[in-house]
């Protein structure tokens, strides 16, 4: 599915609450689950089929172009997060991707400041991995 595209700032502040739609299913592989680990130092855990709940959080910002273009920004920053939970695990073999939903979306000095909910959904499972309310700048 294309991205929501925004053309400027303007009119990502008036889109109030907006659903950005969900990303094509991808699969989660075990190399990613050990190219993760490595690339943080991180030992395996007791199931190393098992996605690390930060591996979750970092795939939003992997995710987040698929769902959100805003075309007038001179540039876009990840400005950190809100809340993140998490509420399903997430292994190697599923197939995962991303929903979300823009949920804010402010003046700021240089730009918009927006929080979109990202939800990173595990395919057959009625609750989702991850959510994390993505935080973001979108600068003149």
């Amino acid at each position: 599915m294309p991205a929501t595209v925004f053309q400027d700032l303007d009119e990502l502040l008036a889109a109030g609450r907006r659903d950005l739609g969900a990303t094509d299913w991808v699969e989660l592989t075990q190399s990613v689950l050990a190219d993760f680990s490595a690339a943080t130092w991180s030992p395996g855990g007791d199931d190393d089929n098992v996605a690390p709940p930060m591996l979750l959080v970092s795939l939003t910002n992997r995710f987040l172009p698929d769902l959100l273009e805003v075309r007038g920004a001179s540039s876009g920053i990840n400005y950190g997060t809100g809340k993140v939970r998490f509420d399903v695990p997430a292994r190697a073999g599923d197939q995962i991707r991303a929903s979300a939903v823009l949920t804010e979306a402010g003046e700021v000095a240089g730009g918009v400041q927006t929080t979109v909910e990202i939800r990173i959904e595990v395919q057959g499972s009625n609750q989702p991995a991850c959510t994390v309310e993505s935080l973001s700048r979108w600068l003149r």
